[in-house]
C-alpha cells in the first residue's frame, strides 16, 4: 500500500464515518442541552454538529464532482461545472424550497414572532419558495431537452 492510498483511505473513513457520528453526537447534546433549558449552550453544540455535516457533505461533493474523469480528460473542468449545477438545481433549490414553505407557513399562522423582522411577511417566503421551484424545473427541463437531442434531428 502507498502512501497516497493510505491518505485517500484516511481521509475517506474521516469524513465518511467519523463527521456524521461526530455531528449526530453534538446534534444530540444540543437537544439535551435544549430540553434541560440551557439556551445559552445548546446551539454552540447544534452548530458542531452542522459543521461535523458539512465537512462530511462537503468531501462528498468534492468526490461527485472530480471522480467521473481523469485527469487528464479535457472535459473535466466542464463536466464537474455541468455536475454542480445539476447538484444545485437538482437538490439545493428544491430543499431551499421546502424550507421557504415551512417558514412561511410558520409566519402565516403567528408562531413565530413577528416583532423580531418586522420587514419579512410571510408572502415573500412563499414566492421565494416558487421561485427556486421554477428554476430547479426550467433546468431539468433543459437537461431533458439536451438529452433528447444528442442523437441529432431525425
Amino acid at each position: 500500500m502507498s502512501f497516497y492510498n493510505g491518505l485517500l483511505n484516511l481521509t475517506n473513513w474521516a469524513g465518511n464515518v467519523i463527521m456524521p457520528t461526530l455531528g449526530a453526537l453534538f446534534i444530540a447534546f444540543a437537544v439535551v442541552q435544549f430540553a434541560r433549558g440551557y439556551h445559552q449552550l445548546y446551539s454552540t453544540w447544534a452548530w458542531g454538529g452542522l459543521i461535523c455535516l458539512m465537512v462530511s457533505g462537503l468531501l462528498r461533493a468534492f468526490e461527485k464532482f472530480t471522480g467521473q474523469l481523469g485527469w487528464n480528460d479535457p472535459n473535466l473542468y466542464w463536466n464537474s461545472l455541468l455536475n454542480l449545477v445539476d447538484w444545485f438545481a437538482n437538490v439545493i433549490l428544491p430543499v431551499y424550497a421546502g424550507m421557504h414553505v415551512v417558514i412561511g407557513a410558520l409566519k402565516f399562522g403567528d408562531l413565530i414572532d413577528r416583532f423580531s423582522h418586522h420587514q419579512l411577511d410571510h408572502t415573500r417566503h412563499f414566492v421565494g419558495a416558487i421561485l427556486c421551484l421554477l428554476v430547479s424545473g426550467l433546468v431539468r427541463l433543459g437537461e431533458f431537452f439536451v438529452s433528447r437531442g444528442t442523437g441529432g434531428v431525425s
